[in-house]
């Protein structure tokens, strides 16, 4: 059910795009246990508006620098957050081949009551 952007430069590849897809639905799949084929992305290339501080917290970013926004359904305990994290960091590392400082993931959490799928309906509400 999440719902997963991905902003990166423009200029990479559909391989690189397919990549960074890949390799967050695994983490989601692994870390926490959203079915594999629950997959709905929008990934998002930019010439110009990836702005950011490439030094912010002591971290050294690239113009490689990839921002991931995850919205989920809340009630992912702290550990599983920071495995996902992890896990997308790893993946992301051997394909298509960030460096970990080039990786921003942010959670945005809701209710079931906040999601339709189609058809005007509340899906998840019973």
């Amino acid at each position: 059910m999440p719902l997963v952007r991905i902003s990166h430069r423009a200029g990479v590849t559909e391989t690189y795009r397919q990549a960074l897809s890949d390799g967050v639905q695994e983490a989601l799949a692994t870390a926490v246990n959203v079915p594999p084929d629950d997959r709905f992305h929008i990934l998002t290339e930019h010439a110009t508006g990836l702005i950011f501080d490439a030094h912010y917290l002591g971290i050294e970013r690239s113009p490689e620098w990839v921002a991931i926004q995850i919205t989920l359904r809340k009630g992912r305990t702290v550990e599983a957050k920071q495995a996902l994290y992890r896990r997308i960091v790893e993946n992301l590392v051997k394909a298509p081949g960030l460096r970990p400082q080039d990786v921003l993931i942010c959670l945005v959490e809701n209710e079931l009551v906040d999601w339709s799928f189609g058809n005007g309906e509340a899906q998840y509400v019973r």
